[in-house]
């Protein structure tokens, strides 16, 4: 029996128990994640990090959070109180439902019934997460509006015109993965990797790269964090918030990351599916059972590591960099590649052999160098014609920006003491 087989005949208790247990599962690897990401840039920086509350500072993101619950609870004046109440609860319901078409492993024997280690799996399940991911920005643009203070409003703005921008990137490194595996359920994805052996990340290393790239864009990470830059914008969208609802942003923050590293993971590391050189141990029984469950949180735990070593090792763009990276050159690599990839399946469909299809792979390499290397070079800026600019009727103002040079004063010598005359000394007249 499939997978889908066996949650469709899951009863509905069985569901929320699995539902229980991914949202406790997401709660616990938050806590440890922000520990996690603590220590990490700690040693990346030649500091402790958190190493007192608990062993090894464990239980220091648990002190954080019991603060948090117990500071006062601050409402602006000019907030709009129902939506900015809500807002943080969109940003963290949105994600955690994207984790609900996740598979977390195979087969298991769950309270005495047989079913897969996945709350639901349907035909669109890639479309469900993109769905979730859209809506968790209404949460953010939310905050921002209902603060009624201009720094969340240009940070809520900020972050709205970053997701719209890298969720389409990220949508389009989806598309080759489709082509490969023929569906869009993610339960089907992570079995064609296991029947073919090979994960999408080696088969399709640009649309994985992409991928990851957008995903720290879409989640507002460094260096891409434009959303909540302190130099520019305080603390972004979520300036005005305090105790829990601050807390739930962050807590809809990091279990974003955690879901777009499960993505990753089900879509280009094989899913719960074991590593290459443990697959086939003990005639695959390393591939049953719960060990699927290790080797999918070891995955996601290695793409959450790549947040922290992102973080710690890249200065933050700037606004413009960051919009050029997405839409000049994320976009158009991708819509290239999928057309290379669907030109490569073509043609390996009507019996193109492989040395065939790497000569005209080599002849098209060739040309698009040609071209470029055949194109006219820009002018130089010495060689451009200056045109004066005139404003018509209007006075302009002056258009150079050197300052123009002041000749230095001459000092004037003083006169002698005794050629002054008695009025210059300050003798009144008539007087000796």
């Amino acid at each position: 029996m499939s997978a889908r087989e066996l949650i469709a005949n899951d009863p509905t208790w069985l569901s929320l128990v699995k539902a229980v247990l991914i949202f406790a599962l997401l709660l616990v690897i938050t806590i440890l994640l922000i520990w996690f990401e603590r220590r990490v840039l700690g040693r990346m920086q030649h500091r402790p990090g958190p190493n007192r509350v608990g062993p090894f500072g464990l239980l220091q993101t648990v002190a954080d959070a019991l603060k948090l619950a117990f500071k006062e609870d601050i409402r602006p004046k000019l907030a709009d109180n129902w939506v900015f109440f809500l807002a943080p609860a969109i940003s963290a319901g949105a994600a955690f439902l994207a984790f609900a078409v996740i598979p977390l492993g195979g087969q298991v024997n769950l309270f005495g019934y047989q079913t897969s280690l996945q709350l639901a799996d349907m035909p669109v399940s890639l479309l469900v997460v993109l769905a979730c991911s859209s809506v968790g920005v209404y949460g953010i643009v939310l905050g921002g509006w209902s603060s009624g203070s201009p720094y969340p409003l240009l940070g809520a703005l900020r972050s709205a015109a970053q997701v719209i921008s890298y969720e389409i990137a990220m949508g389009l490194s989806f598309v080759a993965v489709i082509l490969f595996a023929g569906t869009l359920s993610t339960g089907d994805i992570v079995d064609a990797q296991g029947q073919g052996g090979v994960w999408y990340a080696f088969l399709l290393p640009v649309s994985f790269v992409i991928y990851v790239i957008s995903m720290v864009g879409e989640t507002n990470r460094a260096p891409f964090d434009l959303a909540e830059a302190e130099s520019e914008l305080i603390g972004g969208y979520h300036t005005e918030y305090s105790s829990i609802k601050f807390a739930m942003f962050f807590l809809g923050e990091y279990v974003n990351m955690v879901t777009v590293s499960a993505v990753a993971t089900t879509l280009f590391l094989g899913g719960w599916h074991a590593p290459f050189w443990l697959g086939g141990v003990g005639g695959g029984v390393l591939n049953t059972g719960w060990w699927p469950l290790l080797w999918f949180l070891l995955k996601v735990v290695f793409m959450l590591f790549v947040f922290v070593w992102l973080r710690g090792a890249l200065p933050r763009l700037r606004y413009d960099q960051f919009m050029k990276l997405g839409w000049k050159v994320l976009v158009p690599v991708n819509l290239v590649w999928i057309v290379a990839v669907v030109a490569v399946r073509t043609m390996r469909n009507t019996g193109v052999g492989t040395a065939q299809l790497l000569t005209i792979i080599g002849i098209v390499v060739v040309v698009v160098l040609a071209i470029v290397l055949l194109l006219p070079n820009r002018p130089a800026a010495s060689d451009v014609e200056e045109v004066p600019v005139t404003g018509g009727d209007h006075p302009l103002p002056p258009l150079d920006l050197e300052v123009p040079k002041v000749p230095k004063r001459k000092p004037v010598a003083a006169a002698p003491a005794a050629e002054l005359s008695a009025e210059e000394e300050g003798v009144p007249d008539g007087r000796a």
